[in-house]
């Protein structure tokens, strides 16, 4: 967490040229969550930064966060529209938006799905922005492969084949051995392999970190 998560006062802004107060204040809460949790954004403009958040199944979750005229916009990008099943993976998205903090499952025309929210400037605290980008990498982390067994099961389950042929680890397919991977009574059925931390991502296009 983010030591304090006070809201920023009026004598510690200085408001530049083109910004509210409201936004300048938002700025540098922003600013100050991100130093305080370690995080080195990318940052095209003041007010707009891009950070990594670390997953552990999905490896990272590239999160906008952009100070607006009245609010703070969250956006970060989930996976690609999926190959198949497309009613129960969206379905399967929408099920946990109900559940969730910050932010919602969204997609954009293509079919693309990304994490997304807005914060009230005046809601825009340290604390706040700390507990939102945890919530942006859970949902991310903690839904990312059953959405790829749903909308990629082929391409996984190819991958897989694809791999066995040539050789090399599926390890960091073992997520989804139940359905990709050999059947015990198949013969020559492959032991499940130990986690290669350094594996590629899953099903090569299938989704993108």
């Amino acid at each position: 967490m983010v030591d304090g998560g006070m809201a920023v006062t009026d004598r510690e802004v200085a408001v530049p040229d083109g910004m509210t107060f409201g936004q300048a204040a938002a700025v540098a809460a922003v600013e100050a969550a991100l130093a305080g949790l370690g995080l080195e954004p990318e940052s095209p403009r003041r007010g707009s930064y891009l950070v990594r958040l670390d997953g552990q199944r999905k490896l990272a979750t590239m999160t906008w966060l952009i100070v607006g005229p009245h609010s703070l916009h969250v956006e970060a990008f989930f996976c690609r529209q999926p190959d198949e099943n497309h009613a129960r993976f969206y379905r399967f998205l929408l099920e946990r938006n109900g559940t969730m903090y910050g932010v919602h499952f969204a997609v954009d025309a293509e079919g693309d799905v990304y994490l997304t929210g807005r914060l009230p400037l005046a809601a825009t605290s340290s604390e706040e922005i700390d507990r939102v980008l945890g919530c942006v990498l859970s949902y991310s982390d903690d839904n990312f492969n059953a959405a790829l067994a749903i909308g990629f099961e082929s391409s996984i389950r190819r991958e897989w084949a694809w791999r066995l042929k040539r050789g090399e680890s599926t390890a960091n397919l073992r997520a989804f051995a139940r359905f990709a991977g050999p059947r015990p009574q198949d013969p020559g059925a492959a032991a499940p392999e130990a986690a290669d931390p350094g594996g590629a991502g899953p099903a090569a296009g299938a989704a993108a970190t």
